[in-house]
């Protein structure tokens, strides 16, 4: 059986890196009780709370933490007209936070993921292993078979391309989840009391022209470079589809990463997601995306940007013509979708106006 690691004793880290250069972002409807866990590796950094649901309800947040808190009021205040975008009643509400912080890179937590233990049983820091994946290149156009080459003990193997070794800058770090595994509905069903209890030390670039299942759970990137491509689309109140806004916007950035040469790599590092949500509940949610991405995928998967789009931005409204024109047949949803990927464009840029050479 997995349990999570119990770090009291572990001392905080008051040196530790990018401080100044990283905010967590952490979509919530309840108290922080979880950050008591990972005091030791997150109280150094400052956070960005959105809270989802009621605005008048308090969210406690454990003392000695370094935050900022938005509720739906403030997203209204903010955004005016344009927060229309932003989800309500859904975690993916958490992009709101990439829009507002001013640092180069986010690292983005679910309230119920604790500190997952290695094989020795050490305490995990997930966030110290997100950045050593984004401050090492990536390989995207040629497959180590010894996975990350950067990774200390390990290198390119023979055969690989000399020309290639010196990689591409990372956008994003993927990490992954020990005890509930991120399955869907179908798969919660058929395997009710499945737990994840294997720990792989390994991390891989996701090579390109390769799509995969975003998870927002436990995610770092580079927001200079690909923050305006992070948006978790139109869930929740109001929308027929849920649980698909992380995988939604990982394929987005997968295919402007492609297209601008970045790195996506992902397994390391773990934690430990404590909670199984209701199948059931998920089911509704998910019903219509389970049918929708057998048309979705392959429209990623030939998505096809142009030579002038060389900003994400210019990528990102590339994307949403192509999401009006080819999936609006699926459903109206994906005309409504189509013009909030706009509209975050707008409000991104409207908050972080681009610096003048």
């Amino acid at each position: 059986m997995v349990e999570p690691a119990n770090t009291v004793g572990i001392p905080v880290n008051h040196m530790p890196q990018l401080k100044d250069e990283l905010d967590i972002v952490i979509p919530t409807i309840r108290n922080l009780d979880f950050l008591e866990m990972w005091r030791p590796f997150l109280q150094p950094y400052h956070l960005i709370i959105v809270q989802d649901g009621d605005p008048s309800k308090t969210i406690a947040v454990p003392e000695g933490f370094d935050y900022e808190l938005y509720n739906r009021n403030d997203i209204n205040r903010i955004l005016g007209p344009k927060a229309s975008c932003i989800s309500f009643k859904d975690s993916a509400c958490r992009c709101f936070g990439y829009m507002v912080s001013k640092k180069k890179y986010i690292f983005t937590i679910d309230d119920d993921c604790f500190v997952a233990k290695d094989p020795s049983g050490k305490a995990v820091n997930a966030l110290e292993q997100h950045i050593k994946n984004l401050l090492c290149p990536s390989s995207p156009f040629f497959f180590n078979t010894l996975y990350d080459p950067y990774r200390e003990g390990a290198d390119f193997v023979r055969g690989y391309p000399f020309s290639l070794r010196e990689g591409v800058s990372t956008a994003v770090s993927h990490g992954l989840w020990l005890n509930i595994p991120d399955y869907d509905a179908p798969t919660q069903l058929v395997k009710p009391k499945e737990r994840n209890t294997r720990y792989v030390d390994a991390v891989m670039t996701i090579p390109k022209g390769t799509l995969f299942p975003m998870c927002g759970m436990n995610l770092a990137f580079d927001r200079e470079l690909i923050g305006p491509a992070m948006y978790f689309g139109l869930m929740g109140d109001g929308q027929p589809i849920g649980r698909y806004d992380d995988m939604w916007a990982g394929w987005c950035v997968k295919v402007i990463c492609d297209h601008l040469g970045l790195g996506v790599k992902t397994g390391l590092p773990y934690i430990y997601h404590s909670k199984a949500s209701n199948p059931f509940v998920n089911l509704k949610k998910e019903y219509k995306g389970i049918f929708w991405q057998e048309d979705i995928i392959p429209f990623f998967q030939s998505a096809k940007l142009s030579k002038e789009a060389v900003t994400v931005q210019q990528c990102y409204m590339e994307l949403s013509k192509m999401v009006k024109e080819k999936l609006s047949v699926i459903d109206p949803y994906f005309d409504k979708l189509a013009d909030a990927m706009v509209t975050w464009i707008e409000a991104w840029d409207e908050l972080n106006p681009p610096t003048k050479a």
